[in-house]
This record gives C-alpha cells, sequence and structure tokens, in this order.
C-alpha cells in the first residue's frame, strides 16, 4: 500500500507540473484578436421603395435600405442633383442603415427622374464612398433614355474648373437663361468632362454657369458659356464643346480697415515719396525696361531730373521714362547692353504727388546689366499649327502670362530668353489685337479661345533650348 501511494503521489506531482507549465506558457503567448482586414468597399443598396428604375411611381417619399450604417457628407447640399430641377428641392436625411427623401413637390406625369448623390454617400465606420450613386424612377409607363456629354473649359486658359455645371433649359428664348431655373443640370469632373442621362426627347439650349443658388446667369462678371445651337438627346450630341468666359472681371474690393494712428514722426517721414526698382540683386534684365514704383500716385514729374549715365557720371543718349495709367510705376526703357555698369540718378524733387510731397532727398542707384550667358537660347518647332487661326504664343509663370509672341510660321527663336520653367499655351487671336477676348451672349459672339499644351517649358541659363510641340 505504501509503495502504491508514493506511485500515485510520483504521478499525480508530474501532472499538477505539467498543468502549471502550460498554464504560464499559455498565459505568456495570448493574441489579442486582429479584427480582421480593414473594411474598403462602399455600402451597397439592399431595399428600395419604390424600386430602382420603378415605373409609374406617384409616392410621396423615396426610402433606400443599404447593408451597413451609413451616412451624408458635409457638401451634400452641392453634390446632390435632382433631374428635372424642382422648385423646391427635396433633402436627404441618413439615420442608421436607411436613407430617407420626402418629395415636396408634385410629381410631373410622364416623367424620368433621377436622383443623384455624387460622392456624398459613404459608410459610417470608414468612410467608404459610394461614388456617382443615381436612383431612377418613372412617373410613367417608361424610363427616358436620352443623353447628352461633352466639355468645359476655360476660354482665357484653356484649363478645366470642376466648380461650374452645365445647365439645360427646353424654354429656347434668351432670356430663360437670365430668368428661369434650369430644367435640367449637372456638374463637371476634374477634367471638365460633364454626363446628362435619363432625358426626354425634347429640344434644349445649353449653357455652362457657376453652381450658386439661382443657376441664372444675371450677372455678366459670372463665369458662362453658351452652345450656338440647340440640342436633342436623341442625335448624337457625344461631343459637345463649350467655352467659359467672364464677359467682365469683378471689381477689386478695396479695403475700409481703419488706418492705424501714427506718431508725429512717423507721419513727417510718411509724407516723402519712396521709390523702389525692379532690379534683382543689383542687377537689370537686359531684356525688359527698368521700372520705378512710387509708394503712391504723382501729380507731377520732371523727367529731366531723372538721368542715365555711366560709372563716371557720362550722360548715356537714347533712353524714355513712361508712367503708367496709375503714374504710379515710371519705365525706363533702353536697349541695355550686356555686363555694363550704370548709374541712375534721380533728384528729390522729379516727382511730387497732389500734396507737393517730393522725395526725401536726391538718390542715386547703382547697378549692372546681366550677361547673355544669364540667359538660354530657345528655338519652338510645331506640328499641326494652324496659321489661319492667327496663333499667339503665350509663356505663363504662376497664372501670369510673362511674355506674348504672335506666330508667323512653325518655328519661333529668340537668341536670349529669361531662364525658368514656363506653362505654354496658344491664343486663336480672332481680332489680331494680340490678347484675349471675352464672349458677348447678346451678340451670340464667342470668346477666344486659348489651347493649353500640356507640357512644361524649363529654359536653362547658357544652354540652347530645342522643343517640338504637337498640337
Amino acid at each position: 500500500m505504501k509503495r502504491i501511494f508514493y506511485s500515485v503521489s510520483f504521478f499525480a506531482s508530474i501532472i499538477a507540473a505539467l498543468f502549471l507549465s502550460q498554464l504560464q506558457s499559455g498565459c505568456a503567448n495570448i493574441i489579442p484578436p486582429t479584427g480582421g482586414p480593414r473594411d474598403t468597399l462602399p455600402p451597397v443598396l439592399i431595399n428600395a421603395l419604390p424600386k430602382d428604375s420603378a415605373i409609374n411611381f406617384q409616392g410621396k417619399s423615396i426610402t433606400l435600405t443599404f447593408n451597413e450604417y451609413i451616412q451624408l457628407d458635409d457638401k451634400i447640399n452641392e453634390q446632390f442633383i435632382v433631374s428635372p430641377n424642382p422648385d423646391n428641392p427635396p433633402f436627404p436625411e441618413a439615420k442608421l442603415r436607411t436613407i430617407t427623401i420626402k418629395l415636396r413637390d408634385s410629381l410631373k406625369p410622364n416623367t424620368t427622374y433621377s436622383f443623384d448623390f455624387g460622392n456624398a454617400l459613404k459608410d459610417l465606420n470608414e468612410g467608404n464612398v459610394l461614388k456617382d450613386f443615381t436612383f431612377v424612377f418613372s412617373t410613367g409607363s417608361t424610363i427616358a433614355s436620352g443623353t447628352l456629354s461633352g466639355n468645359v473649359s476655360l476660354a482665357e486658359s484653356g484649363d478645366a474648373d470642376s466648380t461650374l455645371v452645365v445647365v439645360l433649359h427646353s424654354n429656347l428664348n434668351d432670356s430663360a437663361v437670365k430668368k428661369l431655373k434650369p430644367d435640367y443640370y449637372t456638374r463637371l469632373d476634374s477634367s471638365g468632362n460633364f454626363h446628362f442621362h435619363y432625358l426626354p426627347s425634347e429640344t434644349f439650349n445649353i449653357y455652362v454657369l457657376p453652381n450658386d443658388y439661382s443657376k441664372k446667369y444675371d450677372d455678366s462678371t459670372k463665369m458662362f458659356a453658351f452652345y450656338n445651337t440647340t440640342v436633342d438627346p436623341d442625335s448624337n450630341n457625344s461631343g459637345i464643346k463649350l467655352y467659359a468666359y467672364q464677359q467682365f472681371k469683378p471689381k477689386e474690393k478695396v479695403s475700409s480697415a481703419p488706418s492705424q494712428p501714427t506718431t508725429k514722426k512717423e507721419q513727417t517721414e510718411n509724407k516723402s515719396l519712396r521709390i523702389t526698382t525692379s532690379l534683382e540683386n543689383g542687377e537689370q534684365d537686359i531684356l525688359s525696361d527698368l521700372v520705378l514704383t512710387i509708394n503712391r500716385k504723382v501729380t507731377k514729374y520732371d523727367s529731366s531730373k531723372i538721368t542715365l549715365s555711366d560709372t563716371n557720371f557720362h550722360l548715356i543718349k537714347g533712353y524714355s521714362i513712361q508712367p503708367d495709367t496709375s503714374f504710379a510705376h515710371f519705365s525706363i526703357h533702353f536697349n541695355w547692353p550686356e555686363d555694363e555698369s550704370y548709374k541712375l540718378v534721380i533728384q528729390k524733387d522729379a516727382f511730387a504727388d497732389s500734396a507737393g510731397n517730393t522725395l526725401a532727398k536726391n538718390d542715386t542707384i547703382s547697378f549692372k546689366t546681366k550677361k547673355e550667358s544669364d540667359y538660354g537660347s530657345i528655338r519652338l518647332h510645331f506640328s499641326n499649327l494652324d496659321l489661319s487661326k492667327n496663333p499667339v504664343l503665350q509663356f505663363v509663370q504662376e497664372d501670369k502670362i510673362v511674355k506674348s509672341v504672335p506666330l508667323t510660321g512653325i518655328e519661333w527663336s529668340q537668341k536670349i530668353f529669361e531662364p525658368g520653367e514656363y506653362s505654354l499655351r496658344i491664343l486663336y487671336d480672332n481680332n489680331k489685337n494680340g490678347v484675349w477676348d471675352p464672349g458677348d451672349f447678346d451678340k451670340k459672339l464667342q470668346p477666344e479661345i486659348v489651347q493649353r499644351i500640356p507640357r512644361k517649358l524649363n529654359i536653362k541659363n547658357n544652354w540652347d533650348n530645342e522643343v517640338d510641340i504637337n498640337l
């Protein structure tokens, strides 16, 4: 008996030790659940009242149910489009897995309606967007199938502007776009493309406007475009091209902020005129004028008191001084040679404002012209350039035209050109005045068109830069 007792005790000890070992080992290696892969799928519509593409619908509300909790983007007002455009647009409300749309207007008979959510509908947890989700039904016996598509670009720059919308009017009077809400409208994508679907067999005028509340052409400073002919969804209208323009630029707002009080010393100093120049690091560009900028408009100037000389104060001949329309900028025009030193002497009474204030003292500005090696040479060869359209080559930096060149052949070159990166555009200058001109809807005059060249031009100094451009 004693012997058996020890044997059982021995094995019991071993079993207990193994159990504790496994328990401790298990506790040391507990791995929390990972939760599975991240959800990347957008919501899925699983039920709708009425059903999608239903016919003969006469209800007052629409209910859409999805397979997961959903939400609507803060910009739902901009994204949500009801077609045809109602007088009182309904507003979709999201709760849990359901979107409810209560109709505020009576539905038109025999009409196909579409509710386009754009990119405003997404799931609640991960924000996965159900892109371009559209729900359709008809109050008649068929779903309309008319389509229109095309592209909109800004006439002045050739760029796209996705903040604009394309609108359709079944009222074909010119006054409709100025006085009436459009029958249909749709947004643009990032490339300026647009698409209408589910249109009836009607004839429309087509326009482009900002996506504001009115969607009317009630201000000639608004961006606007019109098509020369009517459009018919039953015809092949897939290549419509519209060019948006502002007939008049909006006036710049003048700040009404009160001026800060100044001391008597500051008031005395502020009376004197001050001059800045267009020189960069004391160097003058040999391709442009030397510009003097006065800190306020002057009413009197004496060009004889502004003299250009060499370093020994020997006067230079052949230059001229011209003010701009603001009488705050004065350009000194001269055929600047390369790598030469000059002195510009400005007497204190060379300029005066309406109160008789002048410069505080005589001023001498020393500077040097740049070397030819600071510039690059350029030669451009154009393919498919239509010279009959009076093309003007535009060099653009930071959305500003820094140089315009009328093209009279398929090649253009310049021996000395300012280095830098440029965007290139071609203006088709109908009236040959060298600048872009807007359209005029009342006169049925389309704007002049600018074609953007989809490549940058990088001019390097002391290099021969040759580029082939295929339009």
